[in-house]
């Protein structure tokens, strides 16, 4: 077996582990189905074409989702996002019930009204489940940063949410 097929068999491997977290990362960040599976795509692609570049600082998911991230974040500096209108948002997901649509929705743009460094961390540890240390390794912070913003983004996350979920 040559190179590119120990990469190749690898590759399918990973994307067998990490596909689905990847898609949801992606969706999470983006809120669009079609184009979370491009940039997820796009992903794998980046893993497959830098694989011997990988020089295990950080466990591979954590590195895989470093890429996802990023490349989300690039989708999101593109002039077409920017200009999308919140009712393409509503129609591009038709599989779920009206009402569990709107509370996730209400949920995501809570979470999006929060700034970078707290959104980051609560996708990451809500959303893909991730250790602190995992998350103060992907974002290279200090794992008491990553702890301090959790706790600074759920006091900010609570009130908004509390009125609409009847918590206390």
């Amino acid at each position: 077996m040559d190179e590119n097929e120990i990469i190749s068999n690898r590759l399918t491997a990973l994307m067998d582990e990490y596909g689905d977290s990847v898609l949801r990362m992606c969706y999470v960040y983006l809120k669009d189905y079609q184009l979370a599976e491009d940039v997820a795509q796009e992903t794998f692609i980046r893993v497959y074409q830098h694989y011997e570049e990988f020089r295990n600082q950080s466990s591979v998911k954590t590195w895989i989702l470093r890429i996802a991230i990023n490349l989300c974040k690039n989708q999101m500096r593109t002039h077409w996002w920017k200009d999308r209108s919140d009712q393409e948002l509503l129609e591009a997901d038709t599989s779920e019930s009206y009402d569990s649509f709107l509370d996730r929705e209400l949920v995501l743009n809570e979470i999006a009204k929060l700034p970078a460094k707290y959104r980051e961390v609560i996708l990451l540890y809500y959303y893909q489940e991730l250790a602190i240390s995992e998350i103060a390794s992907l974002l290279n912070e200090k794992e008491s940063t990553i702890k301090a913003r959790l706790v600074r983004a759920r006091r900010r996350l609570k009130p908004e949410l509390a009125e609409v979920f009847c918590y206390e």
